[in-house]
């Protein structure tokens, strides 16, 4: 913000403006209408003020931090009530499962023996976890009482310093709990490297049974079942044409499951999480219900906590994924589930078709002599398959297409959200760049004012400059005569003291009086004890009365002011120091213009 004009503003007054200062030179300082300031005061309500607001600052602080903590323990509430439900579902399941085993190992004991090593083994197993108990659970326990007691004595007997150095000795005591923490270390060691060979096995074991149920899969889908194979038709082409079309039947849903098996394939591969990080995600989407309020915030949460080297974009990322791998498995189990209808259904049909055949052969024993009839009914039976084969086709067709269809919707899904964000993000880029052009254009158009504004000063100042220069070398060379003739001026008036003194010397010695004796002057008041007693005084001293006479402005006269105005109007919008306010400011007249012989002429010669 620009100066003011203090030389215009401290020189324009009025006659009414005088008249009205005579009042307060009347009253004096002391008036109720001037008070002086209270600075302590005033100080002591801002440190009052300032106190208030970091109160309400840290009471602000407190309730987002009381915030922060409910909103935790709503969030912990809600984990806590499914995971009761899922730990109360899982002890359910348990009990449940070790019944049906018990029940099965007691009712199939008696037929393998199988079932009786297992049993062997249950009890050795219990042995093994008896003797583990004894040997590492129970002195740990036992240490941790005794150590319990000892330290309840010392507190008992904290005084008692030497009956302590005799019943306790810490050093003995720090190497048997060493002794202890060596010897449990060293049994967890063991026991972790037998459960990691353990796991092993259990996976050498999965990988077989894995290939193993394979291997029935692929003969449950493409072997033709016993049923078929057993069935006494007295046409063979009817029997070569049911099981072709079974075997038909067959490798087109094992086609199908062998294309969603390789999907499950390719999803699991592009997973690049471990197993264990897997396991945690399945485990814990499976403990949140489908019918929960916000169960995709709970379970998110819960991931982020359990998870924490995962960051909340690559669980939404997993998620995606997960749920596309469910989906597949879905269509996997349905398709499983169809192949079972339509397995059962065909078997259902041959059967029936066979048992026509049967009938129809029987018929041609009896009718020996009605050939054509016989062929009709071939035909017919015929007719019947081929009809079968191709609503069986269509079926399937219909299946595919409609597999087909949803797959494409979802796909047109995914690639219509992809533009739409693609769109999304070119806009905001687009309206980035545009703001920064247009921020860039301001900051070019602001520095061409302010160095069109640096060179206009900078000519204002040398002009200045050349000014005050010359004004110097003026007042320097006025002042240089004013001080010559006060030098002349004192030396005359030395001069003139000097002969004044020699003269009034002259005059003392002429009429020198000689004091006469005076006893009762000694002993008489002086003029001053006169004065500390009152006697003599005219009138009482004031002591509120001024030491100087002040010619100055009033307030209202000040106020009054519109430059004054404006700028206190602007310093309380916090626009005091902005370009505006310094175009602004200097362009404000006063209240009431200078006279012209105020100004000075000095340099406009």
């Amino acid at each position: 913000m620009s100066e003011p004009d203090h030389g215009t503003f401290f020189t324009t007054h009025r006659i009414s403006d005088v008249e009205n200062l005579v009042i307060p030179m009347r009253n004096g300082l002391c008036s109720q209408k001037y008070k002086p300031v209270d600075y302590k005061h005033l100080y002591e309500l801002a440190a009052v003020e300032k106190k208030a607001s970091a109160n309400i600052q840290l009471k602000i602080k407190k309730t987002e931090q009381v915030s922060k903590i409910n909103k935790e323990q709503m969030l912990l509430k809600q984990h806590r009530q499914v995971w009761w439900q899922e730990h109360k579902r899982l002890s359910e399941n348990r009990q449940k499962a070790e019944a049906e085993i018990k029940t099965f190992l007691d009712e199939e004991s008696h037929k393998h023996n199988f079932f009786l090593d297992m049993r062997d083994f249950e009890r050795k197993l219990s042995k093994e976890r008896d003797t583990y108990q004894t040997n590492t659970v129970v002195p740990i326990w036992e240490l941790k009482e005794n150590l319990k007691f000892r330290l309840s004595e010392m507190q008992c007997y904290l005084s008692e310093e030497s009956c302590l150095e005799s019943k306790i000795n810490p050093v003995e005591m720090l190497q048997q709990i060493k002794f202890v923490k060596k010897q449990q270390k060293a049994i967890l060691e063991f026991l972790i490297l037998e459960s990691l060979a353990l796991e092993r096995e259990l996976e050498d074991y999965k990988t077989k049974a894995l290939v193993h149920s394979f291997e029935e899969k692929n003969g449950l889908f493409l072997e033709v079942p016993s049923a078929l194979l057993s069935l006494e038709c007295p046409y063979p082409d009817l029997k070569t044409l049911v099981i072709n079309e079974y075997q038909k039947l067959a490798s087109g849903y094992w086609s199908k499951l062998q294309e969603i098996d390789q999907q499950l394939k390719v999803l699991y591969r592009n997973i690049e999480w471990k197993e264990e990080d897997q396991w945690v995600f399945q485990a814990v989407i499976n403990q949140y219900p489908s019918d929960l309020q916000r169960r995709r915030t709970l379970y998110l949460d819960v991931l982020q906590r359990y998870l924490p080297h995962k960051s909340r974009r690559d669980l939404v990322v997993h998620e995606k994924a997960w749920d596309h791998y469910h989906f597949i498995r879905n269509q996997r189990r349905v398709l499983i589930l169809n192949w079972a209808q339509a397995r059962k259904a065909f078997l259902l049909k041959a059967v029936k078709t066979v048992a026509e055949a049967s009938a129809a052969h029987e018929t041609e024993v009896v009718l020996a002599n009605t050939r054509q009839k016989q062929q009709e009914i071939c035909a017919d039976l015929k007719a019947k398959v081929l009809w079968w084969k191709a609503q069986q086709e269509e079926a399937a067709k219909l299946e595919a297409a409609v597999a087909a269809r949803r797959k494409e919707k979802k796909d047109e899904k995914e690639r219509l959200q992809k533009e739409q964000e693609t769109i999304r993000r070119a806009q905001e880029k687009e309206k980035v760049k545009k703001y920064w052009a247009e921020k860039q254009l301001k900051w070019q158009e602001q520095e061409e004012k302010d160095l069109q504004r640096l060179e206009e000063l900078r000519k204002l100042m040398a002009e200045q400059a050349v000014k005050d220069r010359e004004r110097v070398r003026f007042r320097q060379a006025l002042l240089e005569k004013q001080l010559l003739e006060k030098k002349e001026l004192a030396l005359q008036e030395a001069r003139e003291e000097k002969e004044k003194e020699k003269c009034l010397e002259a005059l003392r010695q002429q009429v020198a009086v000689v004091a006469k004796l005076d006893p009762a002057r000694v002993v008489a008041n002086t003029v001053a004890s006169k004065a500390r007693m009152g006697i003599g005084t005219k009138e009482e001293f004031d002591l509120q009365k001024p030491l100087f006479k002040l010619h100055t402005y009033s307030e209202q006269q000040i106020i009054s002011d519109p430059r004054l105005r404006v700028e206190l109007a602007l310093r309380e919008a916090g626009l005091h120091t902005t370009l505006y306010a310094k175009e602004i400011l200097p362009k404000i007249p006063p209240l009431k213009l200078p006279r012209r012989d105020m100004e000075s002429t000095a340099f406009k010669m």
